[in-house]
């Protein structure tokens, strides 16, 4: 399993659009994706639990992976919430 602290740099923050790519994003992965920020912890690959984060441009999360292709899934998921 590895952990990745990311900033979230996209202009709307994750809003529902976001948010519906950002699962398309980490479900193109085997492996198992969490996002957790403060006491909260959810399944990247849920729309519903990710809903729930309610999270802003600015703020930090760590997302970590657990898989074969975990390294990617990170890489993935952080090319995303950067903006590039």
């Amino acid at each position: 399993m590895k952990k990745r602290s990311i900033t979230i740099q996209l202009e709307n923050g994750l809003e529902a659009r976001p948010i519906a790519i950002l699962v398309q994003t980490a479900s193109q992965y085997e492996s198992s994706i969490y996002i957790e920020t403060g006491d909260k912890k959810v399944n990247a690959k849920s729309i519903m639990g990710m809903m729930t984060l309610i999270l802003q441009t600015g703020d930090t999360i760590t997302v970590s992976a657990d898989g074969r292709d975990e390294d990617a899934a990170l890489e993935g998921i952080e090319k995303y919430l950067s903006g590039k």
